[in-house]
């Protein structure tokens, strides 16, 4: 078939990485229409041809404890997709995040001489330094979302190439507000607050309840706020009852999907930590970054953390130009009080919003066709 009508492999996981995919597989099939693409992956990908072997959410686990009660569904389904792919010889297999599954998949695909590509330098400049040996042996190459990783990888023997994040590309520079409203039903002259605990089961156990707790307060102490809460396919049966006890007289509209939209519409998002605070930064939207796991976890994340921040839009800037409260200290008293201050204070919204623009033209690279350059290298090499 070779490089005219590859055939490719993938694993995404979670929403996040199904986001990510699914813009990668688009901008692959403007460069080869007839490419074949299977593997894990989740509805944004489908919609762009990809043939799921299994849905994207059989990954979605975080921390020790989530993999630890799903280790044997994971392991079973890993070891299927490994033989699958070694029978039926991919041209390429690209490993879309997920790194504690994904190594564990690409190690072996190389061995059996399947090229590899990581796309998503694991945040080994964040913690779990160690991972870069992992890395090491199961990529052929890395494309990197952020500008500093290739430089950093380069010291370690790894092949990478910044591709900039496809986010960039497809969130436009100037967010679409007004459209957002009218969409969601909202009117120009609404104060809206985003709630967006994550998309995994645990998060949604561990940081909805601080989130609604914290909508009660704000709906207390300023009177006609309007919050909206989205939500991936297949949780809402699981957010509905946290709604119904914890939010107090907030009004809090569930949404399907639709997290584009919710932070294009509000006015300042209180909102988990991980790749949705960089795309509430690509939308501009002020935000108070919040983190609650299990116990274990925790104790864990916090030995082995290299720096002060967590959130992408502090990490990228070096220096915390949003909120953050972690664990103990996401009180809804405290992420009441920072959302308060960001809806009061208009020439920090402006400082604010001159920084998240530097930030995404840093990061806008046309993803899809840097990425498709690199991996037709690959695929010629």
């Amino acid at each position: 078939m070779g490089v005219s009508n590859p055939r490719l492999g993938l694993v995404a996981g979670e929403a996040s990485g199904d986001l990510l995919a699914s813009l990668l597989l688009k901008g692959l099939r403007e460069r080869w229409p007839d490419a074949q693409a299977a593997g894990i992956g989740g509805p944004k990908m489908v919609e762009q041809g990809f043939e799921a072997w299994w849905p994207s959410s059989k990954l979605s686990v975080f921390g020790y404890v989530d993999a630890l009660r799903h280790y044997r569904e994971l392991v079973g389904i890993r070891s299927a997709l490994r033989d699958r792919l070694i029978a039926e010889r991919p041209d390429l297999f690209i490993g879309v995040d997920a790194p504690d599954f994904n190594f564990g998949l690409e190690t072996p695909l190389r061995q059996a001489g399947i090229r590899t590509v990581h796309f998503v330098c694991p945040s080994i400049w964040a913690w779990r330094g160690e991972r870069v040996k992992k890395l090491a042996a199961a990529a052929d190459h890395v494309l990197c979302l952020f500008p500093f990783e290739p430089a950093l990888l380069e010291q370690h023997g790894i092949r990478a190439t910044f591709v900039g994040h496809p986010l960039a590309d497809g969130i436009p520079l100037q967010p679409p507000r007004a459209a957002a409203r009218q969409a969601l039903k909202l009117s120009d002259s609404d104060t809206v607050v985003a709630l967006l605990p994550g998309s995994r089961r645990s998060e949604i156990r561990y940081i909805a309840p601080v989130l609604l707790k914290a909508a009660a307060l704000l709906a207390r102490q300023r009177s006609g706020i309007r919050f909206v809460l989205p939500i991936v396919p297949g949780l809402r049966d699981m957010v509905w009852p946290l709604v119904n006890e914890l939010a107090g007289s907030a009004e809090v509209e569930l949404l399907d999907g639709r997290s584009h939209d919710a932070l294009a519409a509000c006015d300042v998002t209180l909102i988990a930590s991980g790749t949705a605070t960089l795309e509430a930064a690509l939308f501009k939207r002020p935000m108070v970054i919040v983190y609650r796991m299990h116990w274990l976890n925790w104790q864990y994340m916090r030995r082995r953390a290299y720096q002060r921040w967590v959130g992408l839009p502090n990490i990228l800037s070096r220096k915390f130009i949003v909120p953050e409260f972690l664990q103990d200290a996401a009180t809804p008293d405290a992420l009441s009080r920072e959302a308060l201050a960001w809806l009061d204070d208009a020439p920090r919204r402006d400082m604010l919003n001159e920084r998240l623009m530097e930030l995404h033209l840093t990061l806008r690279q046309d993803t899809a066709r840097k990425a498709g350059d690199a991996i037709a290298q690959i695929l010629e090499a």
